[in-house]
């Protein structure tokens, strides 16, 4: 691989960048005061304290985003109001990130008031309670995602996130403007944002900065989007292979045949692989869109060098018999 930055992985995000970052999609609302948005989440889960609020706090995930649904909602409901007061209190004095009331409902001014008198922030969703917590369960897991920053660009070629490395000058870009004029989407050029997610896939971004844009020497940096059309580029897309661009002086070693499946490891996961030698009058584009294909068809469990292997030694067994 290319030089590339080491993977991070985020141990705590604010409540401030939750509730930012997921007003729209997790349909918050801050009810009472934003004194706690300064607040870590620790942990990317959600936890429902109900038994909490009943008083039993063995074992209390108070790291997590607490949600209060509909039996606890009820719970809170059905107690007498100095009781309700007492339990919320216990339950605000835990360094609790913030607490998120789901269907609609809303707490009562004064559980508002001591919940930000202890410096948590209530927020309000309209959204059913597992289909919250389901929601905010993969949001916090994508904010928790290790992220790796590499040299080279990203391309979805015939629905294949393409990789594509190589020392500087070898013609990355170049071959990516190949693609895109066949039909290809640009995800990111010179910088990519990899991400892991649970463990067992990778997703690429751009930075914001360099997001849709492109550097082609003796052009400068071109607006792919405004070139191409929207449909020229993409937020974010899965990888799956890695193209290596090596130049034609350095490739004696390369596989010909293509028996051997070569594979690098990328945040702790293999990923396919492909050298291609670059030269002048060499159609890498070309090449890459077919390196795509094959993978393609590779998952499909079809290998052309096995073929090829297969229709060899019939023929050599023929020819014995002959």
């Amino acid at each position: 691989m290319s030089p590339s930055s080491k993977m991070k992985r985020p141990s705590s995000i604010t409540v401030e960048e939750f509730f930012k970052t997921n007003e729209k999609a997790l349909k918050l609302r801050l009810i009472g005061s934003d004194v706690g948005f300064k607040r870590k989440i620790s942990e990317p889960s959600v936890n429902r304290p109900g038994l909490a609020l009943s008083g039993f706090f063995t074992y209390f995930a108070y790291k997590r985003v607490q949600i209060i649904g509909n039996s606890e909602f009820s719970f809170l409901e059905g107690l007498d109001p100095k009781l309700r007061a007492a339990r919320f209190s216990q339950l605000c004095t835990w360094d609790i990130p913030c607490l998120v009331v789901a269907r609609g409902h809303r707490l009562s001014e004064d559980l508002v008031a001591i919940a930000n008198e202890a410096g948590i922030s209530v927020f309000q969703t309209s959204m059913i309670t597992m289909k919250f917590l389901n929601a905010a369960t993969i949001k916090l897991e994508w904010a928790f995602a290790p992220t790796m920053l590499v040299h080279g660009c990203l391309v979805d070629v015939q629905g294949i996130g393409v990789l594509i490395q190589g020392k500087s000058g070898c013609g990355k870009s170049e071959s990516v403007i190949g693609l895109l004029q066949r039909g290809g989407s640009l995800v990111a050029d010179d910088a990519v944002r990899l991400r892991l997610v649970e463990e067992r896939e990778i997703v690429g971004s751009a930075p914001e900065m360099t997001r849709n844009m492109i550097e082609i020497r003796g052009l400068g940096i071109l607006n792919v989007a405004a070139l191409f059309g929207v449909g020229s580029v993409r937020m974010s897309k899965r990888l799956d292979l890695a193209v290596n661009l090596v130049h034609l002086a350095e490739s004696h070693d390369l596989e010909r045949v293509g028996m051997a499946s070569q594979s690098t490891e990328i945040m702790g996961l293999t990923i396919a692989k492909v050298d291609i030698p670059v030269a002048p009058g060499r159609d890498v584009a070309g090449l890459i869109e077919l390196a795509a294909l094959n993978y393609k068809l590779r998952t499909f469990g079809y290998n052309s060098a096995v073929e090829f292997d297969q229709r060899l030694l019939k023929k050599m067994a023929d020819d014995q018999i002959g």
